[in-house]
């Protein structure tokens, strides 16, 4: 098991070996963010731009204007907090080919507590018109989602985590594509959708359901921009109705998505799990993620709960 952001510093190194015009940003950060391993062995290639987010973020776009990939990071908190207008402006106006990987997002950043938990980027990043969302659940997909970021021509948000978590996929089983969603378990009874760590407590639920004698679908949404609609579409009609988990606000993230798409073309019954509109709090990250009721208990109690609003 590794850290998503671990996954992430892993394979941009493994990457700059034979991709030339990679070249990567970091606020300070870097040994957290796990930049520092691309930045060992590439340091020509590598800048520190200190504690000045909406800098780097200008900077980034003035190297990919030069036509090089560009991968900037910080804590989730900081890049998309602090430099918003950057990213809006320089980034995405022009669409220039930048990648913004921020680490540390969510509540399972525990002990850092409730200013440095950002439960809000999703809802930032995929309110930018051409901004691409993605929320990898594991290792594996984070490292697919760094190789797809790298032959992607566009702006990139890649959410990122400090916690070590259990893995849903091998990089064998991964089946990460841009804008596509994974059914991991079909069901008939309800679907529950996830993205990020949220996906292994969603199993979890499955589990949970499935000795009730109630068949769940589990869907992975790690590209939470562009949204499979047409696959949501799919499973809302053949279940009837759907749980979304997130480690974010329920407010502008997954579950905020998942109800626009299926508002517009097969609306059901949807209950969010997520951080209820409250900042985080201090604490040991899983005790944290527990107190948010970011659990497989709770996803499958929202399931029994939603199960009986079918028509």
């Amino acid at each position: 098991m590794k850290a998503t952001r671990e996954s992430y510093g892993l394979t941009l190194a493994e990457l700059g070996e034979t991709n030339r015009d990679i070249v990567v940003l970091d606020a300070d950060l870097s040994g957290s963010t796990k930049t520092a391993i691309f930045g060992k062995k590439f340091p020509e290639r590598f800048f520190n731009c200190g504690i000045a987010e909406g800098n780097m973020m200008s900077v980034a776009a003035g190297l990919a204007a030069c036509g090089k990939t560009v991968f900037a990071s910080s804590f989730a908190m900081f890049a998309t907090g602090r430099a918003f207008e950057q990213i809006r402006n320089s980034i995405c106006y022009p669409g220039l080919n930048v990648k913004i990987a921020a680490s540390h997002a969510g509540v399972s950043v525990g002990e850092d507590g409730a200013t440095h938990q950002c439960i809000e980027d999703i809802s930032i990043m995929r309110s930018i018109p051409g901004m691409v969302v993605v929320s990898p659940a594991d290792d594996a997909e984070a490292c697919a989602a760094v190789r797809a970021a790298v032959e992607y021509d566009g702006p990139m948000y890649i959410r990122l985590g400090r916690l070590v978590y259990p893995d849903v996929y091998t990089p064998e089983t991964c089946n990460f594509k841009l804008g596509k969603g994974d059914v991991l378990r079909d069901g008939s009874d309800v679907t529950l959708v996830a993205t990020g760590l949220m996906l292994s407590e969603a199993l979890i639920a499955a589990d949970l359901l499935e000795k009730e004698g109630v068949s769940a679908a589990v869907i992975n949404i790690s590209t939470i921009k562009p949204i499979d609609a047409e696959l949501l579409v799919k499973y809302a009609r053949k279940t009837g109705c759907v749980v979304t988990a997130e480690e974010h606000n329920i407010i502008g993230g997954l579950g905020s998505a998942v109800c626009e798409a299926l508002s517009e073309h097969y609306p059901v019954p949807v209950s969010r799990v997520g951080v209820n509109d409250v900042f985080g709090i201090s604490g040991k990250a899983k005790e944290v993620l527990a107190y948010f009721g970011l659990t497989g208990e709770n996803i499958a109690e929202r399931a029994r709960m939603i199960m009986k609003m079918k028509g």
